[in-house]
């Protein structure tokens, strides 16, 4: 495959090294290794990403601003063909080569607050340069991604369908998902209402997402397929996931998932060093709200897998997507104890 792939960039097959890089679970991605420089190279999921030309046009329009109005800001985009195209439409799927940026690094799991603070500044940092973009110019690379309205609908449809053991099962964590339907209306209120402005969202920030030196600062995001028109609690709301428990989604556990506060000050820190002055009023009244709105998403979205059994995310074991549910709602229960307080 790799010998009808490389010479398409210029690239000799025999001369270079190809090793699997990284532990992504959804596009294939390689490192390229040649004599005079070093390169990622990606096969796009197009089951996950049904229009890969749309996430190619959205990185390329990206690039085209950036250029102008950010030209040394560090914008890891796709290194074009021979023939000038940077996504390749081959009979082995859709590809893609960046530039390695070397000295760089990635982070799996967070060890301290500070890299929480530089991840957050990042995230932050990409959403305030491109303030100015039209963000209406995205397409929608995976619709309804972070819709919760429909999110709960699908969930009362699966609390509909589903088997009767599994309702069971599953009872007390469906009643507590439905006693909490307030994080719902209040979504729905906010995109009703035009409450906040739609803006370049990542929607995808978890740690490994960050490029960073060897000094552990800050370089810049990377991984920009979900790149697309959103709310600045996609963004915020996912780093709050994934960032305040030490404990991973995988935990069983729940005795060990708890609320770093001091993460939370460095993503509030972080973020709004960035943003503090592109945000409306409005937005930074929802900062809290954005941590529930994404774990309780994520709680639903597994719960529903469950009880459509496990059609969605797979299970890996008898349960998995409900101990994952499990997971998330304490997770979520642990966050609005100190609501008041963050």
């Amino acid at each position: 495959m790799f010998e009808n792939i490389l010479p398409l960039y210029g690239l000799n097959s025999d001369k270079a090294t190809v090793k699997l890089f990284g532990d992504g679970l959804i596009n294939h991605t390689w490192k390229v290794t040649t004599d005079t420089q070093n390169y990622i190279l990606q096969k796009v999921n197009n089951e996950v990403f049904k229009m890969p030309k749309d996430i190619d046009r959205n990185i390329s329009l990206i690039k085209q601003y950036l250029d102008v109005e950010y030209p040394n800001y560090l914008f890891v985009s796709p290194v074009s063909d021979l023939n000038g195209h940077s996504l390749l439409d081959t009979a082995n799927g859709y590809f893609r080569l960046f530039p390695f940026i070397e000295g760089s690094t990635s982070l799996n799991s967070l060890t301290n607050k500070e890299e929480a603070y530089e991840a957050a500044k990042q995230f932050g940092k990409f959403s305030r340069i491109l303030a100015g973009f039209d963000a209406t110019q995205l397409g929608i690379t995976i619709p309804d991604f972070h819709n919760l309205k429909l999110r709960y609908s699908q969930f009362q449809i699966a609390c509909k369908n589903a088997s009767e053991e599994r309702l069971e099962k599953a009872k007390d964590s469906i009643t507590f998902i439905t006693e909490h339907k307030g994080i719902v209306d209040t979504y729905i209120n906010i995109v009703a209402n035009n409450e906040i402005p739609l803006r370049v969202i990542h929607h995808d920030t978890k740690i490994n997402n960050v490029l960073f030196d060897k000094k552990n600062n800050g370089l810049c995001v990377i991984d920009l397929d979900t790149v697309m028109p959103g709310y600045f609690i996609s963004d915020v709301g996912d780093m709050m996931r994934t960032y305040l428990a030490e404990a991973s989604e995988e935990e069983t556990d729940l005795s060990k998932i708890s609320i770093r506060k001091e993460f939370y000050t460095a993503i509030y820190d972080g973020y709004m060093e960035e943003m503090k002055d592109v945000l409306t009023e409005t937005e930074k009244q929802y900062f809290t709200y954005s941590g529930k709105f994404i774990i309780y998403m994520q709680a639903i979205r597994f719960l529903a897998d469950y009880l459509q059994n496990d059609i969605y995310y797979g299970a890996k074991y008898e349960g998995h997507n409900f101990n994952r549910a499990l997971n998330q709602i304490q997770l979520l229960k642990e966050y609005i104890k100190l609501e008041g307080e963050l």
